[in-house]
């Protein structure tokens, strides 16, 4: 099992964009003395929720501070972007880093982007479609002419440079609904499971991904899936289930789970086109309880019950644990550099 961690650089009340910026970098370079595998930036736009719109700036500042970890875009929403441009960036942060990219991808769902970008969401998976296609054929190929309903690239192009990984960066989609996952397996691409869905579900996609890509003809014993969690271990249950408590108090769920964040067409005040599977998670995601994150959602608790649940997580089909250390939490520097400490010594070691 590897171990990465997720960054969504939210800002908090009384926060700059600089002082969020510093906080992350610190962590990153702690991350990478603690022997973690990688990490994965968050892309958003327009709101406090998260404060990367170009995960490849960032991803460049962080390869010339690291020199071991992989550099993961969690995600690149890629219907808001030019595919050429994310395909040329991802290239040059590759060869940067000595060949370290992971391109997470996914189409997106938050309606106050993709209003303010002058994008539909019901076009967000046609969209998304175009674009990987696109960006693959760039990296892979040379004369490349691309003409589709939303992208084209004119005339053949050559991408100069292209990755240093070969034949490309590993890609990872973001999906879990059943059509997404069979639709992604059916084509030998490995997903990346966030972390608000609960075990059931992950375990199913999971076992959608291999059953269809076995159906294919998809060779998947070396294919890495990636399951995000929210993470957290104590030296005590007690410690942990109070932490817990303590992390909800102080915790706003209103800014994240909103009408902004949710998969709304503006024009019908509806679940957008293409995102039925999602009706409600960012709307009713205030009642998700203390101990139904602790059963069903979240890798929480002492050593011994982490490691249970992380092998858990293993036995399902997946072999990265994208951990969330608490994106969310206004956690002090201190307390979390002793979090991730701790959990680098009790808990890795049985991994490796």
């Amino acid at each position: 099992m590897k171990f990465s961690t997720f960054h969504l650089f939210h800002r908090f009340p009384g926060q700059s964009a600089k002082d969020v910026y510093d906080y992350q970098i610190e962590v990153v370079e702690l991350l990478e003395e603690l022997g973690f595998d990688g990490v994965w930036l968050a892309e958003h736009h327009f709101r406090d929720y998260g404060q990367i719109n170009n995960i490849f700036t960032m991803l460049a500042n962080l390869a010339a501070r690291t020199e071991r970890l992989r550099l993961g875009t969690g995600i690149v929403v890629l219907p808001l972007h030019n595919p050429i441009r994310v395909a040329e960036e991802a290239a040059m942060v590759d060869i940067l880093s000595n060949g370290r990219v992971q391109m997470g991808v996914g189409r997106g769902y938050q309606a106050i982007e993709f209003e303010s970008f002058g994008m539909s969401l019901s076009e967000a998976r046609d969209r998304f479609d175009e674009a990987l296609n696109m960006i693959i054929e760039l990296w892979t190929g040379d004369d490349v002419h691309f003409q589709g309903k939303f992208y084209g690239s004119g005339h053949p192009i050559t991408l100069a440079p292209k990755p240093l990984q070969t034949p490309h960066p590993p890609i990872h989609i973001a999906a879990v609904s059943p059509e997404t996952v069979e639709i992604y397996a059916a084509r030998g691409l490995p997903i990346m499971v966030d972390h608000g869905t609960p075990f059931r579900k992950i375990a199913k996609a999971a076992e959608t991904w291999h059953a269809t890509a076995a159906a294919h003809g998809v060779d998947s014993d070396s294919v890495e899936l990636i399951a995000a969690r929210a993470v957290y271990v104590a030296p005590t249950i007690e410690q942990a289930r109070a932490d817990q408590a303590r992390f909800e108090e102080s915790f706003d769920r209103k800014r994240i789970f909103n009408d902004q964040s949710a998969p709304i067409d503006s024009k019908t005040g509806a679940i957008a086109k293409g995102f039925e599977y999602y009706d409600g998670k960012y709307l009713k995601g205030g009642s998700v309880g203390n101990d139904f994150r602790w059963e069903q959602l979240e890798v929480i608790g002492d050593p011994e019950r982490v490691i249970n649940q992380i092998k858990m997580v293993q036995e399902m089909g997946y072999s990265e644990m994208l951990c969330d250390f608490g994106s969310t939490r206004q956690l002090p520097i201190e307390e979390m550099r002793k979090t991730l400490k701790f959990f680098a010594a009790e808990v890795m070691p049985a991994f490796r």
